[in-house]
């Protein structure tokens, strides 16, 4: 038996434990915690005598994995599998057994209706092949699509594939490769209707299975099946899986991983397994994936933590594993790496080199270029500048500032003359809420028209509490290809400026927000402060509340009815925003989502 068996067994099974005749410890009560006041032992789950054998099991074999955080392009598959080859000759050289990528990384998540498009499964199993060929001397675990003839049953999630003349059923996969062969493949089985990769694209797998690998008994899984209770881990641990490899595309939202870790350490130490995950990184559309991929060891410790927001290898070692602990999930942090991976990879796998950003001189539209530095490099940004008659020479000069400090181009175009030739063609000049309305589209046209011209795409500088209360102009303010901070509320935007630090100019923070449409405009002229506004929309949208939950807990009646009433009759609004980041999981967009035509209230 290899040394570090002994060595390493109390890591593995904690204290009060007995040496065993095999050399490990044979816990009398692990117990790990692994839900808010709820704990999990591991005896209890399987037995002492059971959880002894699968240790012993694991740790007596010697097995290198390499675990694969890649960042694929949608539909790129030609693209993915280069950069997938690439990986699998590194990690032949740093001598692994088994080398694993995430859930549809040969395609890329979520690929939605493309799979059904003509070409893709003739490139998908082009890729496989290239794969298969490239696994002669090490396994290789990958996601991608397979497609098979429908047999009768229909998807009753998803009536209106029926005209399909395809008709095929296709299937969220991992495939197994080894010796230069297809070893096997596992389809996921939890298909959720409201995931983007759900059931309206893929049909359920047929169920678990485990496979034989260098003296392994291995189980897969995709995605979601990880969450079932009694699902496809305890199917493949009941197999005589001792370790079971997960592999995800788990987009990022602030408390994803704790959540991640908690189910990891239940499924691990129920049944008595390592659990690898293994999840993609990159953005998409709205969607950011922040890998973070780890092991967990049968009594629950973590063996192995890989970097969030990062591409990269990450070598785990049955033999030889070594604590990881979890690190603490700072959340302004992260949602500063998650913008600015959605920022960087929504410009370029799309086609851009340059994003252009109205600069008003406020706090949004700072931190939205400060980060887009970030993402994209000083030269790649251009600021505008759009003064009215009605804007301040503190605007003027905040925005001047933050082009200067973040080294970007400004380009300075006054909208006075503009707004007043469109008042001349009316058959009536616009007065109140129509008259700012035209400034803020007048601008959006601008914007607009300068990013054509420099084949640009506008980023958009609206923030969650804005968005939420319609408290922006359609066609105005909102113009945009994607809306950087649209999940987040205003106060944590400031926060996020706190964090950017010296680029944003102090009195772009210290100022009274104001949308600067009407002489001496204040936000709080129109809604409550903002600390107000974002703890009752937080209750609204996050926790659900009613509004009578609101007013009993201390919140003005008149401000709460506004809130709701202003919340509800603005779906129409946030219907035609552009995509805006994921970063909570109560999104308005992907996360929490209305009818556009209700009559609801309460």
């Amino acid at each position: 038996m290899p040394a570090c068996c002994i060595r390493n067994a109390d890591r593995f099974l904690g204290e009060g434990c007995s040496k065993s005749p095999i050399g490990y410890y044979t816990p009398q009560e692990v117990k790990v915690s692994v839900l808010q006041g709820e704990e999990v032992s591991a005896t209890a789950c399987i037995g002492a005598p059971e959880l002894e054998r699968r240790l012993y099991a694991v740790y007596n074999v010697s097995m290198r994995l390499g675990l694969v955080q890649i960042n694929p392009c949608v539909g790129a598959i030609d693209l993915n599998v280069q950069a997938i080859l690439s990986f699998i000759a590194e990690a032949g050289k740093k001598g692994c057994d088994l080398v694993v990528f995430p859930e549809l990384a040969l395609c890329g998540a979520p690929p939605l209706g493309l799979p059904r498009q003509p070409g893709f499964m003739k490139q998908m199993e082009t890729a496989l092949s290239k794969v298969a060929h490239a696994s002669k001397e090490i396994g290789v675990i990958v996601g991608g699509v397979s497609a098979r003839a429908r047999q009768g049953k229909e998807n009753l999630g998803a009536l209106s594939l029926l005209s399909d003349a395809t008709r095929i059923d296709l299937f969220n996969n991992a495939f197994f490769f080894a010796d230069g062969a297809l070893l096997g493949e596992e389809a996921k089985l939890a298909i959720p209707t409201a995931d983007p990769c759900g059931g309206r694209y893929f049909a359920p797998g047929p169920g678990a299975q485990v496979f034989e690998f260098r003296g392994l008994r291995l189980g897969i899984n995709v995605g979601e099946d990880l969450w079932i209770d009694d699902g496809p881990t305890e199917t493949q641990a009941s197999l005589g899986a001792t370790m079971v490899i997960n592999i995800a595309a788990s987009p990022f939202f602030v408390g994803k991983g704790a959540i991640h870790h908690r189910t990891a350490v239940r499924r691990a130490v129920e049944n008595g397994i390592i659990l690898i995950h293994v999840n993609l990184v990159g953005g998409q559309d709205e969607l950011v994936y922040d890998g973070a991929s780890f092991v967990v060891s049968p009594v629950g410790d973590r063996l192995l933590q890989a970097p969030s927001f990062t591409e990269g290898l990450f070598v785990f070692e049955t033999a030889d594993p070594a604590l990881s602990p979890l690190p603490p999930e700072e959340e302004i942090g992260a949602i500063r790496q998650a913008i600015v991976l959605g920022i960087r990879d929504y410009v370029l796998k799309n086609g851009f080199l340059r994003v252009i950003i109205g600069l008003s001189g406020g706090i949004d539209s700072a931190v939205v270029a400060a980060l887009a530095v970030e993402a994209l490099g000083k030269g790649s940004v251009i600021g505008v500048f759009l003064p009215s008659e009605i804007t301040s020479q503190e605007s003027c000069e905040d925005a001047a500032t933050l082009a200067e400090r973040l080294g970007i181009e400004l380009i300075e175009a006054p909208i006075a003359q503009v707004v007043d030739a469109f008042n001349d063609a009316l058959p009536q000049t616009p007065t109140g809420i129509t008259a700012e309305n035209l400034q803020a589209r007048t601008r959006g046209t601008f914007l607009m028209t300068l990013a054509n011209a420099r084949d640009a795409l506008v980023l958009a500088t609206g923030n969650k509490s804005e968005i939420a209360v319609g408290y922006n102009t359609l066609y105005g303010d909102t113009v945009g290809a994607i809306a950087p901070i649209a999940d987040l509320y205003k106060t944590q935007v400031y926060r996020l400026a706190a964090e950017i630090g010296g680029a944003i100019p102090l009195r772009s923070i210290e100022k009274a927000p104001t949308a600067e449409l009407r002489p001496d405009q204040r936000d709080e002229d129109d809604l409550p402060p903002y600390p107000t506004l974002d703890a009752i929309l937080r209750e609204l949208i996050e926790k659900n509340a009613s509004r009578d939950d609101l007013i009993a807990s201390g919140f003005l009646e008149k401000t709460v009815i506004d809130i709701f009433t202003r919340y509800y009759r603005s779906e129409y609004k946030r219907r035609q925003l552009p995509l805006g980041i994921k970063l909570s999981a109560q999104a308005l967009r992907t996360g929490q989502r209305l009818p556009t035509t209700h009559a609801y209230r309460y």
